[in-house]
């Protein structure tokens, strides 16, 4: 089965479909929707954003040219990637959705160039040091939970992140 980019038409894609379409291709059995009981606590950022130390996550499939591409299926290792680096030193890579705009411009799921232009403008403190890249779509919820979100939280602590921008993909 090959995802094509349909035209946009202004009707919303019907993901959970979609979803369960891909993982019955793959060869998983039916996805198991992760049911997060309650609410994510709610914490005010305690200073202006354009004093803040901003971080970048994002489940594209992101690497630098030199780093080992992900892998398909269960791949939950993340990337870690310089925030100056230079738009064509990126790759793409991800089984679940068409790459074709990403790879022609990151930007779209990797808004690198966003950021920096919003730090030059100070409308945000500054960019942190590094970014995050992992490959969405990972079929185990529980190692997503256990292993890479807390391994991923830690390095933005590290990187005395104020504030993240998360881009699903």
């Amino acid at each position: 089965m090959v995802f094509r980019k349909q035209p946009m038409s202004g009707e919303p894609v019907d993901y959970i479909q979609r979803t369960r379409e891909q993982y019955a291709h793959l060869g998983y059995p039916p996805y198991q929707w992760v049911n997060n009981p309650g609410e994510p606590p709610f914490v005010p950022l305690g200073k202006a954003l354009r004093d803040a130390r901003v971080g970048l996550v994002a489940s594209g499939g992101i690497y630098r040219h030199g780093q080992v591409a992900f892998h398909y299926k269960d791949d939950f290792s993340f990337r870690l990637i310089p925030t100056t680096a230079k738009l064509n030193e990126l790759r793409v890579t991800h089984f679940a959705y068409d790459l074709t705009d990403a790879r022609a411009d990151p930007n779209v799921v990797f808004p690198l160039e966003t950021l920096r232009d919003l730090a030059q403008l100070s409308r945000i403190g500054e960019l942190s040091r590094y970014a995050y890249t992992f490959m969405g779509g990972i079929y185990s919820s529980r190692k997503v939970k256990e292993i890479l979100a807390p391994a991923i939280a830690d390095r933005l602590v590290k990187d005395a992140v104020d504030v993240v921008i998360l881009v699903p993909v």
